[in-house]
């Protein structure tokens, strides 16, 4: 495997000027671009969320179809994978992105017009996470395509992205709700997405003809390997607290008694610690080991639950938490490229994200309706028990990437020995 990689880096060195670079600073910036105006638009539902709880603009829906409509955008782009993955390697990756940004635009624009709860399930729900799927899929293998060196930092400036969007769209989002009403607001935002996500398509570009990709959509051969099972428990757990935290940190904040503006802001440090956090994240993986990093983190995350988020309820200790777990929470999103490389080789790329993404799909869909159901209204710490289950899914995360660390560097001590003994 070491040398099939190897030859792989030859290959695409040869085959550009610049191999760890060149145009592929374009695709870094387009695919910073789409990150924001796919995953930053989504992560400012808990900015809705928070309205559709506090306001009966759906008079027959629930809590927890709000919850469960937040988790459909996750859900649904992750179950997207295999058909975007073979679409992909029959038409390259324009095409499916603009398949996304035509259902990403006609879901914001329908979901403005809904007046009952399943219109907003198909139109907020379904189909804003097929657009999501049909963009953002398609690009996330693209950066490792271009980059070898620095393919980590190239991927956590991307997703750097969907901080800077986040943190845009809450701002933003909690204002025009305001000032324009509900309708207005959703939009507004699909014109925006769609005439950036636009310009961005245009200018990305893949290397599939030189890396030649399997772009298997569904490869259950490599579920074989003990590495790939420990890397997709990982992604299974940890989205878990992934939701939680992303979507109920708004309501939360009104919960202990803070103001909507000051939700809102909690949002916006959320995901201004997102993007500071996840360069930072790129570059330290890319010199002191991606697996190490990303199992350091994940633990960090964990711990940030149960020592300032779970004791403390006042504004400015939950600012600190949210940025700091702003910088941290997506660890999965900057590191999963660069990790599936590290652990079957450009060659399979697609095929493991393709496995990655499914695996994610039932924890992305349901942990924000586990959270809700978890929370207890009328106590005086009403989101307990979705604290400490957010906490304790980051930490038990945390296990399988230290696992596989141990693991590889058994197998690294094994094929030394045998090496030794042979000579």
């Amino acid at each position: 495997m070491a040398r099939r990689m190897q030859t792989l880096e030859h290959r695409l060195q040869d085959n550009s000027n610049e191999p760890d670079g060149g145009y592929g600073w374009v695709c870094v910036a387009a695919c910073f671009t789409i990150n924001a105006f796919t995953w930053g638009v989504v992560s400012s539902y808990g900015v809705y969320l928070a309205h559709y709880l506090s306001n009966e603009t759906f008079t027959e829906a629930r809590p927890i179809d709000f919850a469960f409509i937040g988790g459909l955008n996750f859900a649904v782009a992750m179950l997207a994978a295999p058909v975007v993955t073979a679409l992909v390697r029959r038409y390259e990756i324009h095409l499916p992105m603009s398949l996304g940004i035509l259902m990403f635009g006609i879901a914001y624009a329908s979901a403005s017009f809904s007046w009952r709860i399943w219109q907003l399930y198909l139109s907020q729900g379904v189909l804003v996470g097929l657009g999501v799927g049909f963009l953002y899929i398609p690009s996330i293998a693209i950066l490792s395509q271009w980059f070898s060196t620095k393919r980590s930092l190239a991927n956590g400036i991307s997703a750097a992205g969907s901080g800077i969007g986040g943190l845009i769209f809450s701002l933003s989002t909690g204002a025009t709700i305001e000032n324009l009403g509900l309708a207005w607001s959703l939009r507004l935002v699909g014109v925006m997405a769609v005439t950036v996500n636009t310009l961005a398509t245009i200018f990305i570009r893949s290397r599939n003809r030189v890396v030649q990709p399997a772009s298997i959509p569904f490869d259950v051969v490599l579920l074989r390997r003990y590495e790939v099972f420990l890397l997709l428990t990982w992604a299974f757990i940890s989205m878990f607290g992934y939701i939680v935290l992303l979507f109920s940190l708004s309501d939360y904040a009104i919960s202990i008694g803070l103001s909507r503006d000051q939700a809102v802001q909690i949002t916006a440090y959320l995901n201004l610690g997102t993007a500071v956090g996840r360069p930072v994240i790129g570059t330290i993986s890319d010199r002191y080991g991606r697996i190490e990093i990303a199992g350091l983190l994940t633990l960090l995350c964990g711990l940030c639950c149960f020592v300032l988020w779970l004791p403390f309820q006042s504004f400015a200790v939950t600012v600190v938490f949210a940025i700091i777990s702003g910088a941290i929470l997506g660890v999965f999103w900057v590191t999963i490229g660069p990790l599936c490389v590290e652990v079957a080789g450009l060659e399979e790329l697609p095929s493991l994200l393709s496995l990655a993404w499914l695996t994610t799909v039932l924890p992305t869909a349901f942990s924000e309706t586990i959270a809700l159901q978890l929370r207890r209204p009328g106590m005086k710490r009403e989101y307990l028990y979705p604290q400490i289950f957010s906490g304790l899914s980051y930490i038990l995360a945390s296990f399988c990437l230290w696992e596989l660390r141990r693991h590889r560097k058994s197998l690294s001590r094994t094929d030394a020995a045998r090496n030794q003994s042979t000579r």
